[in-house]
């Protein structure tokens, strides 16, 4: 059994929304967690139904619970006007509630009653390297973090339900757009976006699309979990930088599916995308957990040089490349970071073999910088 990073321990006595993409493991975590706790399911169509026909029947079943007693609400967003009643029950029986859902956009959109801050927000990741016994990087790199996917061979069919499963349940079952063809299309065309810096415009030209509708689609993906934005590091001391986003699908194995990429091996630029794009998808979920203060962006002058990960004010540049064992050209974007914000920690992730200190920048080997990161040593 994996024992998953997030700390619940802090929601005794409180009340909190759990939001995760869809099989990141939400209902199995708190069907284990808490096993002798009033849960409500709404995926079940009966649930669903008898809430959905008479809202107030929520507050008449739980009004008689004890004070201080917890309910779980799992895929909350799937019935918004619930919360109105979960509001009542927290303010007037000061009972506890978890509501987990794969979405916020409908209750965000709808204006739907977000407890006036009530609850704590904590966000589920894919599984992380710390949670693994016997980590296989292989593994992750080609079938992705997502529990069922991770768990298994070859992922190749079960991402392809996923991702049919998400147009079909979260995409047109939610009506967020009106042409689920067109969406498709622009999910294929965004992960050959996967880890470059966003250019609407030709995303737009790819899909057959206005800019401001591929804007909107970026927004679902964002909103309903399944990919996210990192903006650029736009201080700056003498370089002019790139101020627009990247964007990454919220797992690697989803990029893959999308990309048709598979088998990936060492040496390869596929490998070397797909281990980038894993790296950071670690360095955001360890950022997430452990509440660190600061952003997560990246760096990139207008003359070419980048830096994959800066953490914080300048505090942390970290490069990712997959060479075997890194050279000094591998090197530039970090010395160039550090020409503008020397008292930046210079970090490389390789496939050394072993840690080095090369010129001022510390190189690790990927198994030995997940270590680090998950025992809280790069920050």
């Amino acid at each position: 059994m994996l024992t998953r990073t997030i700390n619940l321990e802090d929601l005794k006595g409180e009340s909190c929304f759990l939001w995760g993409a869809r099989q990141t493991g939400k209902s199995t975590l708190l069907r284990l967690t808490f096993p002798d706790t009033r849960y409500i399911d709404l995926l079940k169509s009966d649930e669903f139904e008898r809430y959905n026909r008479r809202p107030a029947l929520l507050r008449e079943e739980l009004r008689l619970l004890p004070e201080g007693e917890l309910i779980i609400v799992d895929e909350i967003q799937k019935l918004p006007v619930l919360l109105d009643e979960i509001h009542w029950l927290m303010t007037n029986r000061t009972l506890r509630f978890i509501l987990s859902g794969s979405s916020a956009r409908k209750l965000v959109r709808s204006g739907a009653n977000l407890l006036g801050g009530r609850a704590l927000r904590k966000r589920l990741y894919p599984l992380v390297s710390a949670e693994i016994p016997d980590f296989d990087l292989l593994k992750a790199c080609n079938n992705g973090m997502i529990p069922r996917h991770y768990l298994t061979e070859n992922a190749t069919k079960r991402l392809q339900a996923y991702i049919g499963d998400y147009l079909q349940e979260e995409i047109k079952a939610e009506a967020l757009t009106r042409n689920l063809t067109t969406f498709s299309r622009f999910m294929e065309v965004a992960a050959l976006s996967n880890g470059e810096v966003l250019n609407y415009s030709n995303i737009a030209s790819e899909c057959g699309v206005s800019a401001v509708t591929v804007k909107e689609y970026f927004a679902i993906l964002e909103e309903t979990l399944i990919g996210y934005t990192i903006p650029a590091y736009t201080h700056r001391v003498k370089r002019r930088v790139i101020q627009s986003p990247r964007f990454y699908y919220f797992d690697v194995g989803i990029a893959n599916f999308l990309l048709k990429r598979s088998r990936l091996r060492p040496g390869s630029p596929e490998f070397g995308h797909a281990l980038e794009h894993f790296i950071i998808q670690e360095i955001i979920a360890y950022h997430g957990y452990s509440e660190k203060s600061g952003n997560i962006s990246y760096w990139r002058t207008t003359s070419g040089y980048e830096v994959d990960v800066i953490i914080g004010d300048a505090e942390v540049a970290i490069e990712i490349k997959s060479s075997g064992e890194v050279q000094s050209h591998h090197t530039r974007g970090l010395k160039a970071f550090s020409e503008e914000f020397p008292g930046a920690e210079l970090i490389m992730v390789s496939m050394d073999k072993l840690p080095r200190l090369m010129n001022g920048i510390a190189v690790y080997p990927v198994m030995n910088f997940l270590a680090r990161l998950w025992s809280g040593n790069i920050y």
